[in-house]
């Protein structure tokens, strides 16, 4: 693998990352939501998975987003009856949304990101390098 392929890589793994992070933006950005009406359900929290894909082009294996899904675990319910959106037990449903799982996860895809960043730092430096050392 040369300093090119790298960069290519890397940037792959910079659009992954990037997707993750608006996957969890729009997680927590619904956390608190509820539905319209108590036969409605609320904002269901989505799931991104990767896989590994062989780049032709490049000859290179490399991330890229799967699927971005919906988690099917059950609600949140909480008793409020005085809400809009309570049923007649007086429950309501709020989305299947934990913010401290989301803001590990944010801080996880930045760390990758910031990796896959350095990555492509490193590489300019050292193809930067090279070209000057050729100019001579």
């Amino acid at each position: 693998m040369d300093l090119r392929d790298s960069l290519t890589v890397a940037a792959a793994g910079m659009k992954v990352q990037g997707t993750r992070i608006k996957v969890i933006a729009e997680n927590m950005a619904n956390s608190d939501s509820t539905a319209e009406t108590p036969n409605d359900l609320p904002y269901r929290r989505k799931v991104i998975t990767f896989e590994n894909a062989m780049d032709r082009q490049h000859g290179l294996e490399m991330v890229r987003v799967h699927k971005i899904d919906k988690d099917r675990s059950d609600f949140q319910r909480r008793y409020d009856p005085t809400h809009p959106s309570a049923n007649a037990e007086g429950y309501v449903l709020y989305p299947n949304v934990n913010s401290l799982v989301e803001a590990n996860d944010m801080r996880e895809a930045q760390r990758s990101y910031e990796a896959n960043l350095s990555v492509i730092e490193a590489s300019k430096t050292l193809l930067t390098r090279t070209i000057e050392i050729l100019r001579g």
